[in-house]
């Protein structure tokens, strides 16, 4: 059972640069959209196991993170496969369309 990771302005080209499809939740405490998919991003961290790497970015502690990627409304969900977007969901969504994105990743 995979793990949600943090990623933040230190550690994000060494996350971005894994052997696996790496989903990034951009959330933010204060945003209640994003506590709406949180467990949905947990239930695809286990659901995917070892095949995807899960991290969320708190975006008020990572600016550069947030800028490089151009993140402007929370919840954020970018798909990331050899250190480049290869997906984006923007709001609060159903788990399916999260794994719709994976889906077509893997």
């Amino acid at each position: 059972m995979s793990q949600v990771i943090e990623v933040n302005d230190k550690n994000v080209d060494a996350t971005l640069a894994s052997s696996v499809p790496v989903l990034v939740d951009f959330t933010a405490v204060w945003c209640p959209p994003c506590r709406v998919i949180a467990p949905h991003v947990e239930a695809v961290a286990a659901k995917y196991g070892d095949r995807l790497l899960v991290a969320k970015c708190d975006t008020d502690g990572n600016p550069d993170v947030v800028a490089r990627f151009d993140v402007r409304s929370m919840p954020t969900l970018l798909l990331f496969k050899g250190g480049q977007v290869v997906g984006q969901i923007v709001g609060a969504v159903p788990r399916a369309r999260i794994e719709a994105l994976v889906e077509r990743c893997l």
